[in-house]
């Protein structure tokens, strides 16, 4: 039997999903894992890169002017990372020539993340490619006002994370 929640002091019982709203959650996190999947596997076909390798890329790549050093802490927070996560992933993305680190000047315990030139080149081969399979797997399958809708729903979910996130 499920334990009854408590909220401010407040016992309630679970507010369980509805049949209509199960499908809706099973249904997002079935196409997020399914898609996710899918586009990392193409990726490391084409591009040699995985799917995290071109988050990262994509987040350094898309700095105001194109690529400019990045502190680790912000780059774990627009990535929605755990900064031990990337610091591991990072250290891989070095290796392989992706990415650098330079120390920060005012900070010495900060580090910059700094997209390569080997970086560079391999986000503009693979962006191409991605994009073609996005719009593949996603986009080509909808019509105006299904990505107008798909859109709203995501607004209006990352607000009420938003507002939760704030409030706690």
């Amino acid at each position: 039997m499920c334990q009854p929640l408590a909220y401010d002091g407040v016992v309630t019982e679970p507010r369980w999903l509805d049949q209509r709203q199960q499908r809706a959650w099973r249904g997002h996190l079935a196409v997020a894992a399914r898609l996710q999947a899918e586009l990392n596997r193409r990726l490391q076909a084409d591009a040699g890169l995985s799917l995290a390798d071109f988050d990262v890329l994509v987040a350094l790549s898309e700095r105001g002017d194109g690529g400019a050093p990045l502190r680790v802490t912000e780059l774990a927070e627009a990535l929605q990372w755990e900064k031990s996560r990337l610091s591991h992933h990072l250290t891989r993305m070095q290796r392989r020539g992706l990415v650098g680190r330079e120390d920060c000047p005012d900070d010495a315990r900060g580090a910059f993340v700094v997209l390569s030139p080997t970086g560079r080149s391999a986000i503009e081969q693979a962006a191409p490619a991605h994009v073609a399979a996005v719009r593949e797997l996603v986009f080509d399958g909808l019509d105006d006002a299904q990505v107008d809708a798909w859109a709203a729903v995501s607004d209006a979910v990352l607000a009420r994370i938003a507002d939760a996130q704030s409030a706690g």
